[in-house]
């Protein structure tokens, strides 16, 4: 949604930035009564969210498993929705914190369907739980029960970001050129295979999607040519899979 994020009260005559409080509600008194004043709209699909599992920790021990799984995922499921990548017409990155999100989401729901789970799978869940995104684990540390989880919901991921680089793209007219083209077109229906075996491919080659995302990124948003050239060496690892 493009928009002018910069707003004055009609009531009060506060200014504030929308892009920052994701409200048009005045900070100073509260009414609802704004309008944008800026003369250019920008391209804004972030907002002020955090995941917060709080919540969902206390209820594993409090409430029966399947209502606490079933937090997990409302809470994981509403921070994605409402969490975006441009902000303010600027494209960021593909988050861990995003990430962690969806596999969390993925996790709990397999987890919810099953009879049971072992030591490893107890422990894995409980690693995403803590939702810190620099402890977010590594694809050696995925259980192989567990690995559809992961593969699901880092593909899900790419998809929503693309969707939305290409937003950004159109709004703030650059051109993607054939070299960087190629290789999002290669990212996409690698994500598409992985979407139709349900997320069955091992951890490592969910996360080397994932960095090649991240890679071509910075190709196409900051001119980083180095960047492009790391993206077509690692798809060309992912071509051979």
């Amino acid at each position: 949604m493009e928009i002018r994020g910069e707003r004055e009260c009609k009531n009060c005559g506060a200014r504030w930035s929308y892009y920052d409080t994701g409200s048009v509600a005045c900070p100073e008194c509260e009414s609802l009564h704004s309008v944008g004043v800026d003369d250019d709209r920008k391209l804004h699909t972030a907002n002020r969210v955090e995941l917060d599992l709080t919540e969902a920790v206390s209820q594993l021990d409090e409430v029966p498993e399947d209502e606490a799984l079933s937090t997990v995922k409302s809470t994981c499921r509403e921070f994605q929705r409402k969490h975006g990548f441009v902000h303010a017409g600027e494209l960021r990155d593909l988050d861990d914190t995003y990430l962690v999100a969806g596999e969390l989401l993925q996790v709990a729901d397999m987890v919810g369907r099953s009879l049971g789970r072992d030591d490893d799978e107890e422990f894995y869940l409980l690693s995403l739980l803590r939702g810190d995104e620099a402890d977010r684990p590594a694809p050696d540390e995925v259980p192989e029960s567990l690995r559809e989880g992961r593969g699901l919901a880092y593909a899900e991921a790419v998809r929503e970001y693309r969707r939305e680089l290409r937003e950004w793209a159109d709004a703030s007219d650059v051109t993607i050129d054939r070299p960087a083209t190629e290789v999002l077109s290669s990212i996409d229906e690698h994500a598409k295979r992985i979407r139709a075996l349900e997320g069955d491919v091992p951890a490592r080659e969910a996360e080397r999607l994932v960095t090649v995302l991240r890679e071509v990124t910075r190709y196409v948003r900051d001119d980083d040519e180095a960047a492009l050239a790391q993206a077509q060496n690692r798809l060309s690892g992912l071509d051979e899979n």
